[in-house]
């Protein structure tokens, strides 16, 4: 069994240090720019858990609660009104990880359980997110299709 709390600003460096695993395990090089992408993440979070723009959930064996062994995040931000939702809010999932002792307990189903049924009960009508090729299956499992957005990256 296991307990999942919301998480606080003081757990800035905790979701720092799940997000530099996540991205690690997905087959991004541990490098000098690895370190400043999570150098700049940490006060990133912290501020936007402060604000309220950021809602983390961390989840940890029953009678452990320092034990924190998985976490998501769920990142509220503003859009502009539009055909599939005309409210003002869209939300952003992010942040999705499970330590690798811990995996195959569905905690990652349980805490995108919970973050998608926080958006409902803010009345947000689209969810998104970017799957790494481990997480696809259990997104697509539970409702996700592919969009049709595109991405200019410049370096």
């Amino acid at each position: 069994m296991f307990e999942t709390r919301l998480a606080l600003p003081e757990d800035a460096s905790l979701i720092s240090g799940q997000r530099h695993r996540m991205f690690v395990d997905s087959g991004q090089a541990d490098d000098a720019r690895m370190a400043t992408v999570i150098a700049e993440f940490e006060p990133w979070v912290r501020e936007r858990l402060v604000s309220g723009s950021y809602v983390g959930w961390l989840s940890s064996p029953v009678g452990e609660p320092e034990r924190v062994v998985a976490g998501a995040g769920l990142l509220l931000m503003d859009f502009p009104p539009h055909f599939l939702d005309a409210g003002s809010i869209r939300a952003y999932l992010l942040n999705f990880y499970v330590d690798p002792e811990w995996r195959g307990h569905g905690l990652a189903y349980r805490l995108l359980k919970t973050a998608v049924e926080e958006t409902r009960r803010r009345g947000i009508k689209v969810v998104s997110l970017h799957a790494s090729k481990f997480g696809k299956p259990l997104y697509e499992r539970n409702g996700f299709v592919v969009s049709n957005e595109m991405m200019l990256r410049q370096e």
